[in-house]
């Protein structure tokens, strides 16, 4: 009798629906827009440098907001303007995470919209990716793309996406086709276009999680006391090399797309630690992937092995760790350069 009654009430509950999910709908990129910006905000901060410009997106009703830790970085105000065109001092800093580049702000504002999270473990190569953002003011630019790959380096993930991300839309929502958040845009590569990177969705849980924190106030004046401490590290002078496209002469397509994502992947997580101030630690992430790829690539593609050869010998020379850190950067982003003019065809 007790089977039957089970039985009968699982019979009971498919009829009615309650426990399957209705199919989720593809959203056009208008629709994307119009539903996703009332929870996406644009970011304003002030500091020393001036005024910058970022983006965040909302992912609970009390005012909590998501953008990368580097909008809100050493600067000494920020500022959230909603779709509305009102206006919120962010007055809290909820949770960081300095290793993956994003942060939880607050500001007083209640029954805010907020988007879904979606499971950025499921994406993959080829899936559709859109990015909604504010590129140099821009408010609400949604550009769309693909992801083109899901790097792993060391312990990180990060999405490889053909989305432009411009300045202005650092910590502005990836979304799949459905509005779902899969990922924060994070990263572009300046040396050419369609060489974006960003953080998955996955990363946010833990920060979901927490509660508390601290003052802006009190974040702001952390901030200045580190920047204080090192106002006497070395000045850097940029020397990125510029090579001819013939320097890449030998290298194969394959060749160029290892050197690419292994030099991207790499920055996109040294850069967030260099920032923290772990000079050191970035600068040993650049070197062993130098030594990886110089070990890693054939002897007919020699360009890209001399050049890594030549930024390993140069940071050799450097004495302190913020040097090497740059040495081995200006050496990537020359790298980066010379591929990217070989790609358009220059």
């Amino acid at each position: 009798m007790r089977s039957s009654c089970v039985a009968a009430a699982v019979l009971a509950v498919c009829a009615c629906g309650s426990t399957v999910k209705p199919p989720r709908a593809r959203l056009t990129p208008k629709q994307m827009v119009e539903r996703s910006k009332p929870a996406i905000v644009r970011i304003e901060v002030f500091g020393a440098g001036g005024r910058g410009i970022g983006t965040g997106f909302a992912i609970a009703k009390d005012g909590l907001i998501v953008t990368n830790f580097h909008v809100i970085q050493g600067v000494a105000r920020a500022r959230v303007v909603l779709h509305d065109g009102s206006e919120y001092d962010v007055d809290r800093v909820v949770a960081i995470d300095e290793a993956h580049d994003l942060v939880v702000i607050g500001i007083a504002k209640g029954d805010m919209m907020v988007l879904e999270i979606g499971d950025s473990e499921a994406v993959s190569a080829g899936d559709p990716v859109f990015a909604i953002g504010n590129p140099l003011g821009a408010d609400y630019t949604i550009s769309d793309g693909l992801i083109s790959a899901v790097r792993q380096f060391d312990e990180l993930t990060m999405l490889q996406i053909s989305a432009p991300i411009s300045q202005g839309s650092s910590g502005g929502p990836l979304l799949n086709h459905y509005g779902e958040v899969i990922g924060v845009a994070t990263w572009v590569s300046e040396a050419g276009q369609n060489l974006n990177f960003g953080m998955p969705a996955k990363y946010l849980q833990p920060l979901l999680l927490q509660s508390g924190g601290e003052s802006f106030e009190a974040f702001a004046m952390r901030s200045a006391r580190l920047a204080e401490a090192n106002a006497d590290a070395p000045k850097i002078e940029r020397r990125v090399p510029r090579y001819p496209v013939a320097f890449l002469d030998g290298c194969t397509d394959d060749h160029l797309q290892v050197v690419t994502d292994e030099i991207a992947a790499a920055i996109a997580k040294g850069a967030p630690i260099y920032n923290s101030g772990d000079h050191e630690t970035c600068f040993r992430i650049y070197e062993g992937v130098a030594l990886r790829l110089e070990t890693q690539l054939s002897s007919a593609c020699k360009g890209p092995r001399e050049a890594l050869g030549q930024g390993l010998l140069r940071a050799e020379t450097l004495e302190s760790y913020t040097e090497k850190a740059w040495a081995m950067r200006d050496a990537f982003d020359g790298l980066l350069g010379v591929m990217m003019q070989r790609m358009r065809g220059d």
